[in-house]
C-alpha cells in the first residue's frame, strides 16, 4: 500500500510538473511570437474576389470553391454549377457537386437532383416553363418525377388562375381583371397599367396623366415611378377606394411637392379629382380637409386659410419650464407609411426621427425640451444617404397631448412646404401667411422618383429636406404656457447624382419659440419717446450752461454744435438705460418663470435691440471723445506763492564786480506739483484690468455665460454630454452689463468707502501737497469758468529745512496757526470759479506770451531771447493771478457764496460774472471732472458698451475682454500724452521733469 501511495504521489508530481512545462513552453512560444509577428494582414471585399472565389467571413480572405463550383449571389459560399447537382452540404462553405447524367441534364429547384426538363433550361441550369405554365418536379406527396412537367393555369371562368411570380403555382387572377374583363387578360379597350386592369369608362384615364417630375434643377425628368404607379394607384383609389392605393397616391403627390398646376394633370392633380368626385364619403374625425379612405394632404386653398389655422385655437395644453409641472416636453408622434402606401407604425420623434444630422440621443431629444431653442447643422455624404434611405418612408405628425379628462387626444402639426408650387408660383415662400398654403405629409430623403427608365438603376436626382423647421408660437397675453399649433416648416432640395462617394449636402434642423413682440416694440417707442424727450430738455441746459460759461450769449454754429454734441452723450444714455431694462427684463422673466408667459425674441426680432445697443456706443463714444479732447485742452496755471527770503552778493558778468540780488525762489516745488498733476490725470476709482479679469471670470470660469443659453435652464454649470443651445444676444448683453455694473459699482463703494478712508486719496492728498508747497492751481475748463485749489501755505514759506518743515506741521497739527482756507478761519481750499470777461482777456495777454515762444521768430522782442520772454510772461501771470488772489486789481475783484441747490442739480450758474467774478465754494472736488478721476461713469458705461458690441458682433468673450483691455491702455496712453504735453505748455514746466 505503501509502494502504491508513493507511486501515486510521484505521478502526482510529474503530472503537476509536466502541466507547468507544457504551460511555460507555450507562454514562452506565444510571446515570441507576438514580438515577432505583426498583427495585420491584406484587406478584401467579397466583391474584390475572383470569379472561381468566395469571400470567407471567418478569415475574412478570398477563399477558392471547390471543384465544379463557383460562388453564389452574395459572395460569401459556393454553389454548383448548371448541370451539377449537390450531394454534400453540411451549411458551411465547403459542399460537393457531381455531374448529372446525360439524360437528365437539369437540376431541380433546390439543387439536391437532376431531372429531364420538357422544354429547355435556364441559365442556371433549372427547368424552364412557357408563360402562364408553372414547373411541377415532384407528386403530392413528395417523390421526385423522373421527368418535370410544365402545367398550364387554368384561366376559364371556373377558376381564374395564373402563375405566380415564382411560377411555382397557380393563384387566382387580380381582382381588377376579373372585374373589368371577366378573364385573366386585360383586353382592349381597357388599360392595364401597375399591373392592374382598369376600364376607361366614366373616370379620369380619358385624360392623359402627366409623369413629369417637379423640382428646382430645371430639368424636366419622367419619373419611371410615376410612369408605372402613378395611374395604377389612382385607379385603384379612386374605382375601389383601395386604402393603400390611396396612401400611395398621397405619397406620389408629396414626392412631387404637393404642387397644384390645373394646365397639367399630375399627380396632385390626380389626387385632387378623387378627393372631389369621392364628396358624397364622410370626412374622418369631423375634419373637412380629410376625406374617408384618402390621405389627409392639404388644408384647402382658400387665401388667409394659413394664419386661422394657426393661430385661431390654442391648443388645449399647459406648458411649463419647471419639473413640478410634467408638461415641459413637446411629445410629437408620427404615423408613418411606406412608399406603396403600407402603414408602417406609430413612432415618437424623439431619438432623431426627422433629424439627419448624427448626435447622441441626448442631443437629438433636446429638441422637443420646451423652451429650448435648437440648432442643429451638419454635412452628409451623398454615398450615405443613398444607403440609409433606399426607399423614403412619409410621415403625418402629430403632437399628443392630455387634455382635461385625461384622455390621450393628438393634434395635427400644419407644414409650410416652401417647394410647393401652386399654379406655377412658390406661394409659401411669400412673406404673407394668407398666401400660404399648409400640407400635412413630409419625407426626408427620395432616392425613388429620381430615375428614369429603371427604378433598379442609380436615380438621377435625389430629393433631400435640406431644411427642417419647428415653430412654437405662444399665445398673446397667456400666463400658463399655452401655444398655438406648431409649424414644420420643411424645404428641400434636388441633388444632381454624379459621384455619391464625393458628393455631399449641408443639412440643417431648427426649433425656435416665437410670442408676438408688438406689446414690447410699443412699450420700447414709448420709453424712447419720454426718455428722449428729458434727452432734449437736458442737453438745452447743459448748452445754456455752457454758454454762460463761455461768455456768449450768441446762438451761433458752435453753440448748435455742442447742443448735439450733449445731445448724442444724454441719448446714449438713454439708449443704455432702455437696453439694460430690457436684457434685465427678459433674463429675470424668462429664466426665472415656472409657468410660461414670456418667450424670448427670435434671431431676426433682436436686430432692433442690436440696434439701440450700436447707437448707444457710438454715441457714448463721441461723448468720451467730446470729454477727452476737452480734458487735454484745459488751461492751468500753478500759483507759486513764495517770497524771496533776502538778498545775496551776485557777480557781475563781464563787469568785474558784484551787486546785490534777491534769493531765487526754487522751482522744484513747482515742479514736484506738475509732477503730481500729471500722475493723478489717469487715476480712475475702478481699476481696469482687475474689472475685465473679474467679469471674464464670472463669465467664463463660474459660468454665467450659461444664462445667456436659449434655454429654460438656469444651472451655471452645464455637462459636455447636454446639448447646448444658441446664444441669445439679448441674454448675453443683459449678462454681460449685470455682471461689469455689478463690479464696477462695487469697486467704487470700496474705493470710496474703504481705499480712500484708510489707504490712500489721491484727490485730497493733491490738494495738501499744495498747501504744503505753497502752490495753488488756477484752472479754466470754459473760457469764463474753471476751478481753483488754494495752497497757499499758512505758515508763510515752504522753501525750508526739514526741521522747520517738521515744526510746521505740529503746529498744524496742534492747531497753534490758522486754517488752510482762502477764506480767514475756513478749511474751504477748491472752488468752482466764474470769471468776467475782463480777467479773461488779460489773462489771455499774458498767456499769449507763454505760447508765443514756439511761434516765428519775426513776433519776439528782439531786445530778449525766447527763454528769457517766457520767464519774463511766467513771472507775469504769476504775479498778476496771485495779486487776483488777493484782491489786489479793484476792477477785476471777486467774491465768494455757495451755490444754490437746484444750481448743483442743473450743474449750471445763474449769476453771470459781470463785474467781479465769482468763486463758490466747492466741497466735493469738482476740479476731478477735468481728470478720469471725475468721468468714471461715463468711461466705466463706455467700455462696457465697447465691450457688449464687440461680444455682440464676434460672439466671443475673451476677445471682447482683450480688446476693451487694449483700448482702455490706448486712450490712457493719449490721455497721458497729450495731457501731459499741454501740462507743459500752459505751466512753463519743462516736460522732461513729468514722468
Amino acid at each position: 500500500m505503501e509502494t502504491r501511495a508513493g507511486a501515486d504521489t510521484a505521478m502526482a508530481v510529474w503530472s503537476l510538473l509536466s502541466t507547468r512545462a507544457v504551460t511555460v513552453f507555450f507562454l514562452g512560444v506565444l510571446c515570441r511570437a507576438s514580438q515577432a509577428q505583426a498583427f495585420s494582414f491584406p484587406f478584401r471585399k467579397p466583391e474584390s474576389c475572383g470569379h472561381d472565389q468566395y469571400f470567407d467571413i471567418s478569415s475574412l480572405s478570398c477563399v477558392p470553391c471547390g471543384a465544379h463550383q463557383r460562388p453564389d449571389v452574395r459572395g460569401t459560399s459556393c454553389v454548383c454549377l448548371p448541370g451539377f447537382q449537390m450531394i454534400s452540404n453540411l451549411g458551411g462553405p465547403a459542399i460537393t457537386c457531381k455531374k448529372c447524367p446525360e439524360n437528365m441534364k437539369g437540376v431541380t429547384e433546390d439543387g439536391w437532383n437532376c431531372i429531364s426538363c420538357p422544354s429547355g433550361l435556364t441559365a442556371e441550369g433549372k427547368c424552364h416553363c412557357p408563360p402562364g405554365h408553372i414547373l411541377v418536379e415532384r407528386n403530392v406527396n413528395g417523390t421526385l418525377l423522373s421527368q418535370a412537367t410544365c402545367k398550364l393555369c387554368d384561366k376559364s371562368e371556373n377558376s381564374f388562375t395564373e402563375a405566380n411570380t415564382l411560377g411555382n403555382r397557380c393563384v387566382r387572377c387580380d381582382p381588377t381583371f376579373i372585374n373589368t374583363s371577366k378573364s385573366c387578360e386585360c383586353l382592349g379597350p381597357n388599360i392595364l397599367t401597375g399591373g392592374l386592369c382598369f376600364s376607361t369608362a366614366g373616370n379620369f384615364h380619358q385624360r392623359r396623366i402627366s409623369t413629369v417630375r417637379q423640382g428646382k434643377l430645371g430639368v424636366s425628368l419622367n419619373s419611371e415611378w410615376f410612369a408605372k404607379y402613378l395611374q395604377s394607384t389612382a385607379s385603384a383609389c379612386s374605382v375601389y377606394a383601395n386604402l393603400t392605393s390611396c396612401q400611395a397616391l398621397g405619397n406620389i403627390c408629396v414626392m412631387n411637392m404637393n404642387s397644384y398646376d390645373p394646365a397639367t394633370f399630375d399627380a396632385c392633380q390626380v389626387f385632387q379629382y378623387v378627393f372631389e368626385n369621392t364628396a358624397g364619403l364622410s370626412t374622418a374625425h369631423s375634419i373637412p380637409f380629410w376625406r374617408q379612405n384618402l390621405p389627409w394632404l392639404f388644408y384647402g386653398d382658400q387665401l388667409g386659410l394659413a394664419p386661422q389655422v394657426l393661430s385661431t385655437t390654442p391648443l388645449p395644453r399647459n406648458f411649463s419650464f419647471k419639473e413640478q409641472n410634467q408638461n415641459t416636453k413637446l411629445k410629437f408622434i408620427a404615423a408613418s407609411y411606406d412608399i406603396r402606401g403600407n402603414f408602417l407604425k406609430w413612432q415618437n420623434l424623439e431619438g432623431g426621427v426627422l433629424q439627419l444630422c448624427p448626435d447622441t440621443e441626448t442631443r437629438l431629444n433636446a429638441a422637443y425640451s420646451f423652451g429650448t431653442t435648437y440648432q442643429q447643422n451638419c454635412e452628409i455624404p451623398m454615398s450615405k444617404i443613398l444607403t440609409d434611405f433606399p426607399t423614403p418612408i412619409f410621415y403625418d405628425i402629430y403632437l399628443e397631448y392630455t387634455d382635461e379628462n385625461q384622455q390621450q387626444n393628438i393634434w395635427a402639426v400644419p407644414v409650410l412646404n416652401l417647394n410647393l408650387k401652386y399654379n406655377k408660383m412658390f406661394v409659401n415662400q411669400d412673406s404673407s401667411p394668407n398666401k400660404w398654403l399648409l400640407t400635412r405629409r413630409i419625407f426626408l430623403v427620395d432616392a425613388v422618383s429620381g430615375r428614369e427608365n429603371d427604378l433598379g438603376s442609380q436615380p438621377k436626382v435625389v430629393r433631400i429636406a435640406t431644411q427642417i423647421s419647428l415653430s412654437i408660437f405662444l399665445v398673446p397675453n397667456t400666463k400658463n404656457g399655452n401655444i398655438y399649433p406648431p409649424l414644420i416648416t420643411i424645404a428641400y432640395s434636388d441633388i444632381a447624382i454624379k459621384d455619391p462617394s464625393s458628393q455631399s449636402v449641408k443639412l440643417s434642423f431648427s426649433v425656435k419659440y416665437e410670442m408676438n413682440q408688438g406689446e414690447a416694440y410699443v412699450q420700447t417707442d414709448i420709453a424712447l419717446g419720454v426718455l428722449g424727450g428729458l434727452a432734449v430738455l437736458s442737453s438745452l441746459l447743459k448748452t445754456a450752461g455752457w454758454k454762460r460759461r463761455i461768455g456768449s450769449p450768441i446762438i451761433d454754429l458752435q453753440a448748435v454744435m455742442k447742443f448735439l454734441v450733449y445731445y448724442a452723450g444724454d441719448l446714449a444714455n438713454v439708449f443704455f438705460i432702455i437696453t439694460v431694462g430690457t436684457g434685465l427684463y427678459w433674463l429675470i422673466f424668462f429664466k426665472a418663470q415656472k409657468s410660461v408667459s414670456v418667450l424670448l425674441p427670435m434671431s431676426a426680432q433682436e436686430e432692433r435691440f442690436v440696434t439701440y445697443v450700436g447707437c448707444a456706443f457710438a454715441l457714448k463714444a463721441l461723448q468720451f471723445l467730446h470729454e477727452l479732447i476737452s480734458q487735454i485742452t484745459i488751461d492751468i496755471f500753478f500759483i507759486d506763492w513764495e517770497r524771496p527770503k533776502g538778498k545775496v552778493l551776485k557777480a557781475v558778468e563781464g563787469e568785474g564786480g558784484v551787486r546785490s540780488a534777491t534769493v531765487p525762489v526754487s522751482i522744484w516745488r513747482t515742479y514736484f506739483v506738475a509732477n503730481e498733476w500729471n500722475e493723478i490725470q489717469t487715476v480712475r476709482k475702478t481699476n481696469p484690468l482687475f474689472q475685465v479679469l473679474s467679469v471674464l471670470f464670472f463669465l467664463e470660469v463660474v459660468g454665467f455665460k450659461n444664462l445667456a443659453l436659449m434655454d429654460s435652464s438656469s444651472s451655471l454649470s452645464r455637462n459636455s454630454s447636454d446639448y447646448l443651445a444658441p446664444y441669445s444676444r439679448i441674454l448675453r448683453y443683459a449678462v454681460s452689463v449685470a455682471l461689469w455694473l455689478v463690479i464696477g459699482i462695487m469697486q467704487i463703494v470700496y474705493f470710496a468707502a474703504f481705499y480712500e478712508r484708510f489707504i490712500e486719496d489721491k484727490i485730497r492728498q493733491f490738494v495738501d501737497l499744495c498747501s504744503m508747497s505753497n502752490i495753488s492751481v488756477f484752472m479754466l475748463s470754459h473760457r469764463c469758468f474753471g476751478y481753483y485749489i488754494h495752497g497757499r501755505s499758512v505758515h508763510g514759506h515752504a522753501d525750508t529745512n526739514m526741521e522747520e518743515m517738521n515744526v510746521n506741521l505740529k503746529r498744524e497739527a496742534e492747531n497753534l496757526c490758522s486754517q488752510r482756507g482762502l477764506v480767514p478761519n475756513t478749511d474751504g481750499q477748491t472752488f468752482q470759479i466764474a470769471v468776467s470777461s475782463q480777467l479773461r482777456q488779460h489773462y489771455d495777454r499774458i498767456h499769449e506770451l507763454l505760447t508765443r515762444r514756439n511761434g516765428p521768430a519775426r513776433l519776439l522782442s528782439s531786445s530778449a531771447s525766447t527763454f528769457e520772454q517766457s520767464i519774463k510772461a511766467y513771472h507775469m501771470m504769476n504775479k498778476f493771478l496771485g495779486s487776483f488772489i488777493d484782491h489786489v486789481h479793484k476792477e477785476m475783484d471777486y467774491f465768494i457764496k455757495d451755490k444754490l441747490l437746484l444750481e448743483r442739480i442743473l450743474g449750471m450758474e445763474f449769476m453771470e460774472p459781470m463785474e467781479k467774478s465769482i468763486f463758490y465754494n466747492d466741497e466735493s472736488y469738482s476740479f476731478s471732472s477735468v481728470l478720469y478721476y471725475g468721468n468714471e461713469a461715463t468711461l466705466l458705461v463706455f467700455e462696457l458698451l465697447f465691450f457688449c458690441v464687440v461680444d455682440l458682433a464676434c460672439q466671443n468673450f475673451i476677445l471682447a475682454a482683450f480688446l476693451t483691455y487694449l483700448q482702455q491702455e490706448v486712450f490712457r496712453f493719449i490721455r497721458n500724452t497729450i495731457g501731459q504735453k499741454n501740462l507743459a505748455t500752459k505751466t512753463l514746466v519743462d516736460q522732461r521733469f513729468l514722468i
